[in-house]
């Protein structure tokens, strides 16, 4: 199924008609959201289709007569690693009348929302969804989510008062908080200049600033507090003043009250975060539409990756058998070749590539464990014999990523 254009229909069982969303829907979607999500997911959902990098070709709905039944929205992200900018798309406020559930709705956005995410050049999907549901449709759970721990103190601030609402000319500051503390991360997502636009106008969690002379030196965002708790991520800050200001202003926002840290702030953080039991598994999930044309552009990653190893390959191809296929990339002296795919390959290792089921082909590219970690986990993931090759062409990766609902 392919939807071009805004005045394309698909025809769905029942007399139900797919297409783009379009303004005289707004009411209609935002009341469907208000009831399957909150009154705050309907204000988001205007954000985004009244917005003119986004607009109404990021939505899509299923309607019965005049009556949207239900919808599902398509962002545009970009996944970076090593250097290299990945066109991303995230599906999000998708939403179903209870009436119409079961009938293969949701399926059908969902394809309609890949298609879209193809024209638009994306090369890999990430999302936050409930669990196990968009395993469905494609999707695998690849990317740590970086858990929410208590903070056991609050260090001394300079000026509890500095913390603020963050304010659109606020931005540009933002951003490079958000730039210098992804950048000691293997994989990032940084907030489009769109969704900063959204997160600063939205209800469903706030941006707070820290200002010193002046100038922005500390940032992070917060879901609404209860009488007990309060979240806070995303922190970034210039220096570790900073982040103490950012914690203990949080903290001010509910007296007496625990604060909840999720992310990266320094020695501040690390060496205030109270130890708990392991948490639960939490993970970002990750959709590889064509592994071909993700591995043609991770081409400059992977041979970064050698150099830096100094692994002498011999100039043999390199060979990742996703067992129902397999892709073969040539070594040359001065850079890897295009990538080709063959048929079926069960037996890598006898052709000294390694192994990797499809469904976890995401988190041998993006995720924490590298080849070797999966290995040890998973029968259908090896490096074959040239273990040490394959063990360099994909580590273990740390992540950040930063996504328009907090994944809390």
């Amino acid at each position: 199924m392919t939807v071009p254009d805004a005045t394309s229909v698909v025809s769905l069982p029942g007399g139900l008609v797919l297409r783009q969303a379009r303004p005289a829907d707004l009411d209609q979607i935002g009341a469907l959201l208000t009831e399957r999500m909150s009154s705050a997911d309907a204000v988001d959902h205007r954000l985004v289709v009244t917005d003119p990098d986004a607009g109404w070709g990021s939505c899509a709905v299923v309607t019965d007569g005049d009556r949207v039944v239900s919808t599902a929205t398509l962002l545009d992200e970009e996944l970076r690693i090593g250097g290299l900018r990945l066109p991303a798309g995230q599906v999000e406020l998708v939403a179903t009348d209870r009436e119409y559930e079961g009938r293969g709705l949701v399926r059908a956005l969902m394809r309609w929302a890949h298609d879209r995410s193809a024209a638009r050049g994306h090369v890999v999907q990430v999302m936050i969804g409930i669990t196990y549901f968009y395993r469905r449709f494609g999707y695998e759970y690849a990317i740590d989510i970086q858990p929410a721990l208590p903070l056991r103190t609050l260090p001394p601030a300079d000026d509890p008062t500095a913390l603020r609402p963050a304010r659109p000319s606020d931005l540009p500051a933002l951003t490079a908080l958000q730039d210098a503390a992804q950048s000691g991360f293997d994989v990032t997502m940084p907030h489009s200049v769109p969704c900063w636009r959204w997160l600063l106008a939205h209800e469903a969690s706030t941006v707070w600033a820290v200002e010193r002379a002046g100038a922005v030196v500390a940032s992070g965002r917060t879901l609404p507090p209860d009488d007990e708790e309060i979240l806070l991520a995303e922190g970034a800050a210039a220096d570790e003043a900073a982040a103490a200001d950012l914690l203990r202003g949080v903290a001010a926002l509910v007296p007496g009250g625990q604060v909840r840290g999720a992310g990266r702030l320094g020695t501040v953080w690390r060496d205030l975060l109270r130890d708990e039991e392991r948490p639960p598994a939490e993970q970002y999930y990750v959709r590889i539409p064509d592994p071909a044309a993700l591995l043609d552009r991770l081409r400059p990653v992977l041979w970064n990756r050698l150099v830096t190893a100094g692994i002498d390959h011999g100039g043999r191809d390199l060979v990742i058998s996703t067992f129902g296929a397999h892709h073969r990339i040539p070594v040359h002296a001065d850079g890897l070749g295009e990538v080709s795919t063959g048929g079926p390959m069960q037996a890598p290792a006898s052709m000294g590539g390694a192994g990797v089921a499809p469904d976890y082909l995401p988190a041998l590219l993006f995720g924490p464990h590298g080849i070797d970690g999966l290995s040890r986990i998973r029968p259908d993931v090896y490096c074959g014999p040239e273990k040490e090759l394959y063990q360099a062409l994909f580590p273990p990766l740390t992540a950040d990523l930063l996504t328009y609902y907090l994944p809390y």
